[in-house]
């Protein structure tokens, strides 16, 4: 399997070289940036496997690049880490809402951001699943060709939110807490990122249309798939 390849957008040129030298280390190509017009030219010209992603950047910043990524279907499943001295939530919310897979906030660790990337890149990987194909009255989800259809609607999930949904599917009727889905969705469990499930959860439901109340909350606990 070839090597994935990092494309790391910092304009702070010690965090990217630190950056550079740590994801090198771990055994990623990387490709480097330091303005948001310059990193959407190389996503489209090199197609990277994932993008970490400074939100203050000269150009357009980090919201306007990831939204023009996700935007585009060329380069919609490169898979987005944010990376962002901002420690707001709402900046953190409009970050997955655009369609980011995770974010990691200043000052990090760089063997967090390595196991956060490593967790997604896992994602893109198929277990063998119990099943290939289910179906309910108009929604069908293929997980073989990571296809979903509503209503012979084919929608368009980030792989995050897809994993999601089949990991909801596999247990459907039992309740699924925040935290094990950060574990079998994301592949980690950090303290604070429960917010991060919430976020993609209510994403998935606006994608599933007339089918989102089949996501359930459970108040207090997590989320049920009653399909």
């Amino acid at each position: 399997m070839s090597k994935a390849c990092i494309l790391i957008v910092e304009d702070d040129s010690d965090i990217l070289q630190l950056l550079t030298y740590n994801l090198q280390a771990a055994g990623y190509d990387v490709l480097t940036s330091q303005e948001g017009y310059d990193a959407l030219n190389i996503a489209r010209s090199h197609l990277p496997t994932l993008i970490v992603l400074d939100l203050m950047i000269p150009g357009i910043d980090g919201f306007e690049v990831c939204r023009e990524l996700k935007r585009s279907p060329e380069t919609r499943n490169i898979f987005v880490i944010m990376l962002t001295a901002r420690g707001e939530e709402v900046d953190r919310i409009v970050g997955l809402e655009l369609g980011a897979d995770d974010y990691v906030v200043k000052p990090f660790s760089p063997r967090e951001l390595i196991l956060r990337i490593r967790a997604i890149l896992r994602r893109g990987i198929s277990p063998a699943a119990s099943e290939n194909l289910w179906q309910k009255e108009g929604l069908r989800v293929d997980m073989e060709a990571h296809k979903v259809t509503v209503d012979n609607r084919e929608i368009v999930l980030t792989a995050t939110e897809f994993k999601l949904l089949v990991e909801l599917i596999h247990s459907r009727g039992k309740v699924k807490t925040r935290d094990q889905l950060l574990d079998k969705v994301w592949g980690y469990s950090f303290d604070g990122y429960a917010r991060t499930v919430d976020t993609h959860v209510r994403r998935l439901r606006q994608k599933l249309d007339s089918y989102s109340k089949w996501v359930e909350t459970v108040r207090g606990v997590g989320y049920r798939f009653k399909g």
